[in-house]
């Protein structure tokens, strides 16, 4: 018998329900768009309600392959599972879902979008499928409460910002697939204790783990060939190991850094500006031959460096490169430098002797002002000219300035009294201000020119410093068991009297400083009969 009209409507509205109920309730929260395949769907939007999300594989027998742009922004979900049909996560797919917890992330997924989950406050735990192959920008910036997170082996580059301001990330896995860690990638991570750079790595960004103020040490592997500006600045780090391979340090890739001494391999070749800057626990640096360029305040503030060692490599030295490197005692700079920046020893209060190559042209502004320990200072003859400021307040007392500087700065030697000067060649261009008046006098040689209108310039009194050693009359030779010979010259002007004992390698050494009163002195060494032989000469004190 036949079913009535009446049943068979009945029928048909349940199947009609239960056709609906299955799609409809998926259909519901997730909005999608179809894709131009024509076979897969991406979806747009979610309006559903708060709580865990499972995204389907598939929606009206269609297969979800992309989770689009601002899917599910600043929505109510606590924790989502994206399955293996999806391929890529859009830009702010999840931003602002300030309650998510969990996020798992099928191998199916390859990229995920810029901001993808930025600002997910409370997300913990995120699981990335081995498919994922770069992080966009700031993917999970802002997670503040993710405390780890293992990067997969199929990624090749963790992005700009990836885990930027993530607060309470303690470690980080980075695999030996990854080759760049981009700008800010982990700025800001401040629970960060340690990572561990693999060797696939060849590039670290600028600010990559700046201001990481938990990160003690690190090992940079020589795959790296840069550390970008600010990389590890602001870091705890005590201890860093950076491996012969690495070519650049940018610039304040380690300022502020604890670190107690630095060995900078010979693969590098610029030390970059502030690289080093208010490292204040650094009491060494090596730096090894290679390095062609110290950059301007690279080591400035670096208050308890000792000892730092320039090779013949180097032939550029930043402006202020020491500055206020105040227990710095003593430096030598080679002579392949030819350019050395302005007021490079500044404010070095404990440098007490400095040797300077014969390949640097100009003494510049301020490079030695105010080092109140100066008390030897060799200038080469490559020296043309002299700052202002350059001596401004050293404790120099006296000084030899070579025949090819040409011309002196203002207030080069203002400040502390410098009494003596001696003048290797005619005399240089300088004005009234160049030295401390009632104070400096200025010692020129036999032959040379210009010193009348020099005194009158400078207002410092000018003296002929013309000592010789007399080799003949009686009071030559040994006499009471002690070699001796007078020196005249100029009444009044002081001469040093120093020995060697090997003319072909010698090494002369001060004996007596002695004063020509009345422009005659007797010299005699009691200790002449304990070396075989012994040479005299007479230099400026």
């Amino acid at each position: 018998m036949p079913e009535s009209k009446a049943t068979l409507n009945c029928y048909s509205a349940l199947l009609g329900l239960l056709l609906l109920a299955a799609p409809t309730a998926v259909q519901a929260q997730l909005d999608y768009t179809t894709n131009s395949d024509g076979v897969s769907v991406t979806i747009t939007g979610y309006t559903g309600p708060v709580g865990s999300l499972i995204i389907p594989t598939n929606i009206n027998a269609l297969t979800v392959t992309s989770v689009g742009e601002e899917a599910f922004m600043y929505s109510g979900l606590t924790n989502v599972t994206i399955p293996g049909s999806v391929t890529n996560i859009g830009e702010d797919a999840f931003n602002g879902c300030a309650s998510l917890t969990s996020v798992a992330i099928a191998d199916g997924v390859t990229s995920i979008g810029i901001y993808a989950f930025y600002d997910c406050t409370r997300l913990t735990s995120v699981t990335i499928g081995n498919g994922v192959t770069s992080f966009g920008e700031y993917a999970f910036a802002q997670c503040t409460r993710l405390t780890s997170i293992t990067v997969p082996n199929s990624v090749t580059s963790i992005g700009e910002g990836v885990f930027l301001y993530d607060s309470s990330l303690t470690n980080v896995t980075i695999p030996d697939s990854v080759t760049s860690i981009g700008d800010s990638a982990f700025q800001n991570c401040t629970s960060l204790t340690s990572v561990t750079i693999p060797g696939s790595v060849i590039s670290i960004g600028d600010e990559a783990f700046y201001q990481c103020s938990s990160l003690t040490n690190d090992t940079i592997p020589g795959s790296v060939t840069s550390i970008g500006v600010e990389a590890f600045a602001g870091c705890p780090l005590t201890s860093v190991t950076i491996a012969d391979g690495v070519t650049t340090i940018g610039d304040s890739a380690f300022a502020g850094c604890p670190l107690t001494s630095v060995t900078i391999p010979g693969s590098v070749t610029t030390i970059g500006d502030e690289a080093f800057y208010q490292c204040s626990s650094l009491t060494s640096v090596t730096i090894a031959d290679g390095v062609t360029a110290i950059g301007d305040h690279a080591f400035a503030y670096c208050s308890s460096l000792t000892n730092v060692n320039i090779p013949n490599s180097v032939s550029v030295i930043g402006e202020f490169a020491f500055q206020n490197s105040t227990s710095l005692k003593s430096v030598t700079i080679p002579g392949s430098v030819t350019s050395i920046g302005e007021g490079v020893f500044y404010q070095c209060y404990g440098l007490t002797s400095v040797t300077i190559g014969d390949g640097v042209a100009s003494v510049g502004f301020d490079m030695f002002a105010y080092d109140s320990s100066l008390r030897s200072l060799t200038i080469p003859n490559s020296v043309t000219s002299i700052g202002t400021l350059a001596f401004h307040d050293c404790t120099l007392t006296s000084i030899t300035i070579p025949a090819s500087v040409t011309s002196i700065g203002s207030f080069a030697f203002q400040g502390d009294c410098l009494s003596s000067v001696l003048f290797m060649g005619n005399a240089p261009a300088a004005d009234g201000t160049a030295f401390r008046i009632g104070c400096t006098t200025a010692y020129y040689l036999p032959g040379t020119t210009g010193w009348i209108a020099f005194s009158t310039n400078t207002g410092i009194p000018v003296v002929l410093w013309n000592p010789l050693i007399q080799t003949t009359g009686p009071n030559f030779g040994v006499q009471n068991n002690q070699f001796g010979f007078n020196i005249t010259g100029t009444p009044n002007i002081f001469v040093v009297v120093e020995a060697c004992t090997d003319l072909a390698n010698p090494a002369w050494i001060p004996i007596q400083t002695l004063t020509l009163t009345s422009g005659l002195v007797h010299f005699s060494d009691y200790q002449w009969t304990n070396y075989p032989s012994r040479f005299y000469a007479i230099g400026f004190p």
